[in-house]
């Protein structure tokens, strides 16, 4: 009877035994495990300044000489313009007599603007110039590989546009316009109908015609002025007129004179007393140039005139001369 009892004693030991062992490894998990450092905090999320805004294209008078003005703005007053200046949309250039100013786009384009010459901004972007020229004479570069387009407009519905190449425009401020293109092509767009003017090439636009097909550039530049039959001027003023190829630029003296649709232009000259040499100069967008000039003496002194009482009293009778003293 003692081992029934011996072992209902033995099963809670067992039991207990089982249930501390079955512990341990939650005791070790709670109390002997080392804990993981705690995770730190996220880090603060550094603020992100606002993007600068991207800076506007821009293009930059590289060089000028003579009278050069800007005028930044449609309200804008007109101020002379210095060297690095940067001009942006809506932004207008000129030049004085005898002056030249360059415009540059970075490396892309490059605007060689001739004297009596007024561009405006209209548009810069990355990937287009497009600029206005009011009246002269405007010769332009875009070099190939840039990705860039260039347009010249005159504010009417005669555009060129190239991306890559070398060209030559002059507006004369009423409506006829010519393109001569040295490298490269230009398309160019007027009253409906675009043409391609390739290198060697010219085309002319005039008011409310179509461009006409383009053509070689002439081997020789038509100038033809009337000068007085007399080199001796009694007057300080002399009227110079003349003609030459429609779409070229004139000067007078030094002043550009914008020729008419047919190429005649008119200019009146003030000349010191003495002699002068008046000049007369053409230029063509192919690149050719005429210069003719005329010699004058200006002579508005009275002759002197010189008497003697010999010749007062001298008088001439039915063909007989006689001389005599007064009564």
């Amino acid at each position: 009877m003692a081992a029934p009892s011996s072992r209902r004693r033995q099963v809670p030991f067992l039991v207990g035994l089982v249930l501390i062992l079955a512990a341990l490894p939650v005791g070790w998990f709670v109390f002997l495990r080392e804990l993981p450092p705690p995770t730190p905090p996220p880090a603060p999320v550094p603020t992100v300044a606002a993007a600068e805004a991207k800076k506007a294209v821009e293009l930059e008078l590289s060089d000028i000489e003579g009278l050069v003005e800007v005028r930044h703005g449609v309200a804008g007053a007109w101020a002379p313009a210095t060297k690095g200046m940067a001009l942006r949309a809506t932004d207008v250039v000129r030049t004085g007599d005898g002056a030249y100013a360059v415009l540059v786009n970075g490396e892309a384009v490059e605007v060689r603007m001739a004297s009596g010459t007024e561009v405006s901004v209209e548009e810069l972007t990355d990937s287009l110039s497009r600029l206005l020229l009011a009246n002269g004479m405007a010769t332009t570069t875009v070099r190939s590989g840039q990705r860039h387009t260039f347009e010249l407009t005159t504010g009417s519905e005669v555009v060129a546009r190239t991306g890559g190449g070398t060209f030559t425009m002059t507006n004369n401020g009423k409506g006829t316009v010519s393109v001569g293109t040295r490298d490269g092509e230009v398309a160019l767009l007027g009253n409906g109908k675009v043409v391609i003017v390739r290198a060697g090439q010219q085309s002319i636009v005039r008011p409310g015609k179509e461009p006409t097909e383009p053509a070689p550039v002439p081997g020789s530049l038509l100038l033809k002025v009337a000068w007085p039959g007399d080199k001796a001027l009694r007057q300080h003023e002399l009227v110079v007129t003349g003609k030459t190829d429609p779409g070229n630029r004139v000067e007078v003296e030094g002043v550009v004179v914008h020729a008419d649709n047919e190429g005649r232009f008119e200019r009146k000259v003030v000349l010191p007393e003495g002699p002068s040499a008046v000049k007369v100069r053409a230029m063509g967008v192919g690149g050719l140039v005429g210069e003719e000039k005329r010699d004058v003496v200006v002579d508005t002194k009275p002759p002197k005139v010189r008497l003697t009482p010999e010749a007062i009293w001298k008088t001439t009778t039915k063909g007989v001369t006689t001389t005599g003293a007064p009564p």
